[in-house]
């Protein structure tokens, strides 16, 4: 798709999915908190795509999208579901155990340098020097926040712990994104793959928080199970059409920058209502990370590439 034959990006058939996509990105984050606090993270993780599975499964049949994966299908949807929707997940939950949910949304946005790295190591892809430069600003604000908050932690939080695991749940999303590109995954309607490794990754979520916690002990507030509800239909199966629709529309590079609205909206969201405060130096970082990350994402809407953050694989 050129880019004459694109839609402008105020056009409301665009505009309206692109903010609307990367609020509910946004608020996810927030929304990770308050479910880890009702049960252990392991089983917020198996709650979460217990609910979502079905659900995908019924868009991918409501859709037309065939439903029956060959071999190699199915190998590449075990992968996709062990690293999205188990590593990912799995790591990401432990990690809002330790540090605010805008911090590690934050660290999520650049899921980009760790793509770039992965694809090109792994399917040729190159990198421009443009988005290598606002790579290496955004990183820098990143640190700076990372310093913010190791200073805000109370005596015995342990924010090492929890940026190690951010980084461990970003690294398993990029291999993700990585992976679901090749030929294979090229091959398969999104939507049908996706729900084939939820399958694959509920259950491995499921083992891993039986051997780990022992049988779950159900919650019974509404709230929790409005959270994960939310988590699952709106954060995990609404928004992947409305991000692939954009992606044939204006072209995956421009699309991606629905990340720094997330990021945004997380942040906005940790302030309010997770005591986040603000001062020069998270200020500063916040600043150089969202100029990082527009003009990594400039560079890279030169060529339209096939692993930028994928809806596929968000929060």
């Amino acid at each position: 798709m050129s880019e004459a034959s694109a839609p402008a990006m105020l056009s409301p058939k665009v505009l309206i999915p692109f903010m609307l996509t990367g609020t509910i990105w946004g608020s996810t984050w927030f929304v990770i908190t308050g479910q880890i606090s009702g049960v252990p993270a392991a089983w917020g993780v198996f709650f979460r795509f217990m609910l979502a599975t079905p659900a995908m499964f019924a868009l991918a049949m409501i859709m037309g999208n065939r439903l029956r994966l060959n071999a190699k299908e199915h190998l590449l949807a075990l992968g996709v579901g062990i690293a999205q929707f188990s590593g990912n997940f799995l790591f990401v939950y432990h990690a809002e155990s330790h540090i605010t949910s805008g911090i590690v949304a934050v660290m999520f946005a650049l899921l980009m340098v760790p793509n770039a790295i992965f694809a090109r190591v792994v399917i040729g892809e190159k990198v421009q020097g443009g988005f290598i430069g606002g790579s290496l600003v955004a990183i820098t604000g990143v640190a700076l926040l990372l310093v913010h908050e190791w200073n805000a932690a109370p005596l015995g939080g342990d924010v090492g712990l929890g940026i190690v695991l951010a980084i461990g749940g970003m690294l398993a999303a990029s291999i993700a994104n990585v992976v679901q590109a090749n030929p294979t995954g090229r091959g398969v309607p999104m939507v049908s793959l996706l729900a084939w490794a939820m399958i694959y990754g509920t259950t491995f979520d499921f083992a891993y928080a039986l051997v780990t916690l022992g049988p779950p002990a159900i919650p019974t507030g509404w709230q929790f199970w409005a959270g994960t509800a939310y988590l699952a239909i709106i954060g995990s199966v609404v928004t992947f059409p409305l991000h692939y629709n954009l992606v044939r529309e204006i072209g995956a590079g421009k699309t991606a920058y629905n990340g720094i609205v997330t990021v945004c909206v997380a942040m906005l969201l940790s302030t309010l209502f997770e005591g986040f405060k603000w001062d020069a130096l998270s200020a500063s970082g916040m600043g150089l990370a969202l100029l990082g990350m527009g003009l990594a994402l400039r560079a890279r809407r030169v060529k339209a590439v096939q692993v930028q953050q994928s809806g596929a694989l968000r929060r």
